[in-house]
C-alpha cells in the first residue's frame, strides 16, 4: 500500500514525500525509526479526482463536524473523571449511531491498544480530524493536559461552526428569493410569453425591440428545453467548482471585499477564525510557528491566509507577530494587529487573540441579524427591474393595440 505522508524532524520544516508499507501503524513505526514525526498521512489507493483535485473537492466521510464536536467534549468529560484514553475510545464507538464514525472509533482504540500514542491514531484520519485537533491533542500529550486540550478545542471547533452557521443563515433568504424569481421567469416564458407572441403575430402587431429579444429568449427556451436544462445544471457546477478553486476564491473574496458591508462581514468573520484558532493552538502550548502553519491551514482562504504565511516567516526571522498583520489592515481590521502587539508587550498573546475572537464572533454575529434587512431593500429594487422590464416589454404592445382599435 501506498501512503502520502507529512512528517516532521526536529530543527526542519515539514517534509511531504510517499511511502510503501502494509499498513498505517507500519508507516509511524518506520518514520519513529527514522527519528521524525508523522504530521498527515493519506492512503494512496482507489479512485482519484484527477483534474478535479487542483480545486480541493474531496469525496464526504460521512462523518458530521459536530459529531467530532461532541466527541471532543465526551472524551475530555471521560478522562477528566479517570477513564483511561482507550476505554473512553471504547465508549464512544458503543454511544456513536453513525457507522462511519463506529469504524473510525474503532480503528482509533485499536491503535492505541498497540502502543500508538492518540495524536497518532488521529492523523491516520485526516479527512475526519482536523489538523488542529491532532496538533492540540499532541500538545495536550506532550504536557499532560490532554482533557484541557480537548476541551479547547471542541470550544474551538463549535464556535467556528456557530459562526459559519450564521453567515450561511444570513444568506438563505436572499437565495430563495433569487432562486424563486429565476424559477417563475422561466415558467413565465415557456407558458405566458409563447400566449401573448401568437396573439401579436396573429393582429400583425409590430413589437419593440425589448419584446422581440424575450419573444427570441422564449422561442429558444421552448425549444430547447433540454439544452438549456443542462445550461442551468452546467452552470451551478461550474459555479461551485470554481469558488471552492483557489483561483475562484480569491476572485469571490477579492469583489466582495469591495461592497461596503459584506466586505466587512467577511473581514471580521476570517479574523475571528484565525484569532480563535491562533488563540486556541498557543494556549494549548503548541509552538508559535507550528501554530501559525496550522492556523494557515484552518482558515482556508488564500488571500487570507497568504497574510498568516507572511507572519510565519516573519516570527522565524526573529519579528513580532503583530507587524505582519499590521501591514494589512484591508484584510485584517486594524484592532487586530494593535492587540496583538499589547499581548506581545505583556506576554499575553493567547488571551488577547481570544479577545480579538470573542469580539468580532460577537460582531457578526449582530451584523448577520441586520443582514437580511440590509438585503432586503436591494432585492426588491432587482426584482421590481426584472418584473418592470417584462411588463414594458410585453404590455406596451397590448396597448398600441388597443389605442389602434
Amino acid at each position: 500500500m501506498k501512503f502520502r505522508i507529512q512528517i516532521r524532524k526536529d530543527g526542519s520544516q515539514n517534509e511531504t514525500r510517499v511511502v510503501e508499507a502494509p499498513s498505517r501503524f507500519d508507516v509511524y513505526n518506520q518514520i519513529k525509526n527514522e527519528g521524525g514525526s508523522v504530521v498527515s498521512i493519506e492512503e494512496q489507493t482507489g479512485f482519484s479526482l484527477g483534474a478535479l483535485s487542483r480545486f480541493n473537492i474531496s469525496i464526504g466521510t460521512g462523518i458530521k463536524r459536530i459529531e467530532i464536536i461532541r466527541t471532543a467534549k465526551n472524551l475530555s468529560a471521560m478522562l477528566g473523571a479517570g477513564l483511561s484514553i482507550s476505554r473512553a475510545l471504547s465508549v464512544i464507538e458503543r454511544q456513536s449511531s453513525n457507522k462511519s464514525f463506529k469504524k473510525v472509533s474503532t480503528g482509533l482504540s485499536d491503535a492505541v491498544k498497540k502502543g500508538s500514542s492518540f495524536n497518532e491514531a488521529l492523523a491516520a484520519y485526516p479527512k475526519v480530524f482536523p489538523e488542529i485537533f491532532v496538533a492540540m491533542v499532541r500538545a495536550g500529550e506532550e504536557s499532560g493536559s490532554l482533557t484541557s486540550s480537548l476541551n479547547v478545542v471542541a470550544l474551538q471547533m463549535e464556535r467556528s461552526e456557530e459562526l459559519i452557521r450564521k453567515v450561511r443563515g444570513a444568506m438563505i433568504y436572499p437565495a430563495i428569493v433569487i432562486t424563486a424569481v429565476i424559477i417563475v421567469g422561466i415558467l413565465m416564458l415557456m407558458y405566458v410569453v409563447p400566449t401573448l407572441t401568437s396573439t401579436f403575430e396573429s393582429l400583425g402587431a409590430k413589437v419593440p425591440l425589448a419584446t422581440r429579444i424575450i419573444v427570441a429568449l422564449s422561442n429558444f427556451i421552448v425549444a430547447h428545453s433540454l439544452i438549456v436544462l443542462m445550461m442551468i445544471i452546467g452552470l451551478v457546477v461550474g459555479s461551485i467548482v470554481f469558488v471552492r478553486s483557489k483561483f475562484g476564491s480569491r476572485i469571490v473574496l477579492s469583489v466582495a471585499l469591495h461592497f461596503p458591508v459584506i466586505g466587512e462581514l467577511v473581514r471580521e468573520t476570517y479574523t475571528a477564525r484565525a484569532s480563535r484558532t491562533l488563540s486556541s493552538l498557543l494556549s494549548s502550548g503548541v509552538p508559535v510557528l507550528n501554530a501559525l502553519s496550522i492556523t494557515k491551514a484552518v482558515v482556508h482562504a488564500e488571500i487570507f491566509a497568504d497574510v498568516i504565511e507572511e507572519a510565519e516567516k516573519h516570527v522565524k526571522k526573529g519579528g513580532l507577530l503583530s507587524t505582519s498583520f499590521a501591514e494589512h489592515t484591508k484584510l485584517y481590521p486594524v484592532l487586530m494587529s494593535e492587540m496583538l502587539f499589547v499581548g506581545e508587550e505583556t506576554g499575553k498573546v493567547a488571551e488577547m487573540l481570544k479577545q480579538i475572537a470573542e469580539f468580532y464572533e460577537t460582531d457578526v454575529a449582530e451584523k448577520t441579524k441586520d443582514l437580511s434587512t440590509i438585503i432586503e431593500p436591494v432585492l426588491m429594487i432587482i426584482i421590481g427591474i426584472v418584473v418592470g422590464i417584462f411588463a414594458v416589454s410585453m404590455i406596451a404592445p397590448i396597448y398600441q393595440l388597443s389605442s389602434a382599435i
